[in-house]
């Protein structure tokens, strides 16, 4: 049958980015839901015709009793495709916290790793229009500001892996359509239809608000504007960043003069950064909590947040690690620690890295030569024998071991442009 003509432009449209941007091997993230389900059948038919390997992985969340047996309907369509499958499990659930935001984090940690497994550098996402809608208007309710109004980008970089989301101009229904009409069925999730999940109460609502013209394309038209509006501050808070902060030792530190100058949109987007690349996490902090930090920092006392110490020096802010946050973090010698350090040395088995701390500082007496703050001192990652101290190498014991973030120092500025 041919496609009907919005399929038939989504087809143009995916073919021409997939030619842009030259992958030679894409990973699909399927559900078996509609969305992801007409995901897969698209891209299957288009790795023959632009010529990319396609992988598929579906996460069995493990939470409903028919989650393994939709696993495997997927895996039994990806068969009969040609394409590679693979079932992955989450068992890290302990029954605290949100369920839908740790699930989530989950899902998204487990493809990551999956596709680093198979040298896959583009996941593919089956999120849609009515997708983009109902994340603009939880977003809206929870007062966000640009960033999270603007909702989902097409592509996301993340550390290990390219985010895809193709089909964010296409509505729900076009999907559906496209897969009836190949005699296609999908999976219906009975999540779908309970009211608990704010998702679900967003959908209900977009159906209320259709008749004023707030529907999912109006929103997601929103949205992309808004999507411009956060691209020109971040530009704004590169180049300020360019001007105003360096990086010495895995700290941030914030000149303040030109720190101070900045609007007040600019300085809380540098501080976020700071803050999340300091502390290698995906989300910083929002609201009230950086409203605070930006008035502790006026009035020129040291702050602590999300893992980290702000601290006001003589001539600017050093934004360091926490030693609270780390204290327990520890790792063999040639692994990476804290998710951003690699020491390299001597080979001496048994030998872990952990943070230096209140017993290690005082077995570098030379460590006030290095010119950083204690606190950024005693958070920096060191070399152990069991509880006896080998190096140190940014506390000025380096005994041969070198300390090297794993991202190159211009990270720091060319991460603000890529989220």
């Amino acid at each position: 049958m041919p496609l009907t003509y919005n399929v038939a432009e989504l087809v143009r449209r995916l073919e021409e980015a997939l030619r842009k941007a030259e992958v030679k091997k894409i990973g699909a993230a399927v559900s078996g839901g509609s969305d992801s389900t007409a995901l897969l059948y698209l891209l299957a038919d288009l790795s023959e015709v632009v010529g990319f390997k396609l992988e598929a992985a579906t996460v069995d969340h493990g939470l409903r009793p028919e989650s393994a047996a939709e696993a495997e309907w997927v895996a039994a369509r990806c068969r009969v495709l040609g394409v590679g499958h693979t079932t992955l499990n989450w068992i890290g659930w302990d029954g605290s916290g949100n369920l839908q935001d740790r699930a989530r984090r989950a899902r998204y940690g487990l493809l990551e790793g999956w596709a680093a497994s198979l040298a896959i550098d583009t996941i593919a996402l089956g999120h849609t229009m009515d997708d983009q809608a109902e994340t603009l208007l939880m977003r809206l309710a929870r007062g966000s500001g640009i960033d999270g109004l603007s909702g989902m980008a097409e592509w996301r970089q993340t550390d290990r892996v390219s985010l895809w989301r193709p089909l964010l101009k296409t509505r729900r229904q076009d999907l559906r359509d496209y897969l009836i009409r190949r005699d296609c069925d999908w999976i219906e999730d009975p999540s779908n239809e309970d009211r608990r999940y704010d998702r679900i109460k967003a959908r209900q609502a977009l159906q209320a608000l259709a008749p004023l013209g707030l529907d999912a394309q109006s929103l997601s038209t929103a949205a992309a504007n808004l999507g411009e509006a956060r691209k020109a501050l971040d530009l704004q808070a590169y180049a300020a960043a360019r001007d105003i902060a360096r990086v010495e030792c895995g700290d941030v530190v914030l000149e303040r003069a030109g720190f101070s100058a900045q609007s007040t949109e600019i300085s809380r987007r540098l501080l976020v950064h700071a803050i999340k690349w300091v502390s290698s996490t995906e989300y910083g902090p929002r609201g009230p909590a950086i409203a605070d930090i930006l008035a502790a920092m006026q009035s020129g006392k040291h702050s602590t947040l999300s893992g980290c110490r702000i601290l006001a020096t003589g001539d600017g802010y050093r934004i360091t690690r926490e030693l609270q946050a780390v204290k327990d973090e520890s790792c063999q010698s040639d692994a990476i620690w804290d998710r951003r350090w690699r020491l390299s040395g001597p080979v001496n088995k048994g030998l872990v890295v952990r943070a230096l701390g209140e017993s290690g500082i005082s077995d570098c007496p030379d460590w006030r030569e290095t010119t950083r703050p204690r606190a950024s001192v005693l958070a920096s990652p060191s070399v152990w024998n069991g509880n006896k101290l080998v190096a140190a190498p940014l506390a000025g014991r380096d005994n041969g071991w070198t300390a090297n973030l794993i991202h190159s120092q211009d990270h720091f500025f060319t991460s603000i442009l890529s989220h």
